[in-house]
């Protein structure tokens, strides 16, 4: 599995070209997408259609291959396989057979829109694509209500002005980042609550390019005003470590472990 840029072409490692260059053959979502990237890097490998509507074919012709001595370099449209892309089955199968699998690491959107958008990065969950349905989506969102930790979604531009309506209906005005279009030329990220956001979108004839949604973090499960050393004091009491006590309380307030040690160091001073 190489990790591939999400748009700017220089965003790859030596590594990966070099695995580029020395495998036998690229299986990608789109040979016509990826054979940009190759051409660019001078990259002369026959590639292989491997997508959602044959993965399961292409899975065992490719398992074959490599059982006989074929390297294959698996790659997605943009940033790193199997992320919200196809990949899992060919990766499992290579597995089953006893075939060596390397991952080589590389951009990725959702990692990429996280270090950007200001939001806190020491606890995040990455839900792939919200559903297309606005029950379903309604649903997704307000089972995340409580979560203490910064939510990460992909989103297709015709559907994220409703997106960020189900957002401030379900979550209210928590921030909300929306990244788009990242390292390309048009790169753009936006801040603030929903409804800003929604309304700086809906002002624009059209809204395109590739979006990551980024929503602050709820208040945690369940309210607790006991002082933050007690707290901490009692994870510990409890045969947990010091450090781990601190994130463990950080989590359930909706804070970083920085926040609670910086206040833990002044209730100290």
């Amino acid at each position: 599995m190489v990790g591939t840029p999400i748009g700017n072409l220089e965003d790859i490692t030596f590594r990966a070209v070099r695995i580029l260059k020395e495998a036998d053959v690229v299986a990608c979502e789109d040979t016509r997408q990826t054979r940009k990237l190759l051409d660019h890097y001078s990259i002369r490998k026959p590639a292989v259609s491997y997508h959602e509507h044959n993965e399961a074919d292409r899975s065992r012709e490719l398992v074959a291959e490599m059982l006989q001595g074929t390297t294959v370099a698996l790659v997605s449209d943009a940033g790193m396989p199997l992320i919200s892309d196809p990949g899992y089955r060919l990766v499992r199968a290579a597995i089953e057979s006893g075939i060596r699998v390397e991952a080589v690491p590389g951009p990725c959107a959702l990692v990429t829109a996280l270090a950007a958008s200001g939001l806190p990065a020491d606890s995040f969950y990455f839900g792939g694509f919200l559903p297309a349905k606005s029950g379903q989506r309604q649903k997704t969102l307000e089972a995340f209500k409580d979560a203490a930790a910064t939510l990460i979604f992909y989103e297709a531009p015709h559907r994220i002005l409703d997106t960020l309506a189900a957002v401030e209906q379900t979550l209210g005005g928590r921030p909300v980042v929306v990244a788009r279009e990242l390292t390309k030329v048009h790169e753009e990220i936006l801040r603030g609550t929903a409804a800003q956001i929604r309304a700086t979108l809906a002002a624009r004839e059209s809204v395109k390019g590739e979006i990551t949604l980024l929503i602050g973090r709820g208040s945690g499960v369940a309210e607790d005003d006991t002082p933050l050393d007690e707290a901490v004091n009692a994870c510990v009491e409890q045969g947990m470590p010091r450090m781990e006590a601190i994130k463990t309380v950080a989590n359930r307030r909706g804070l970083s472990k920085r926040e609670v040690y910086r206040e833990l160091e002044k209730l100290k001073g």
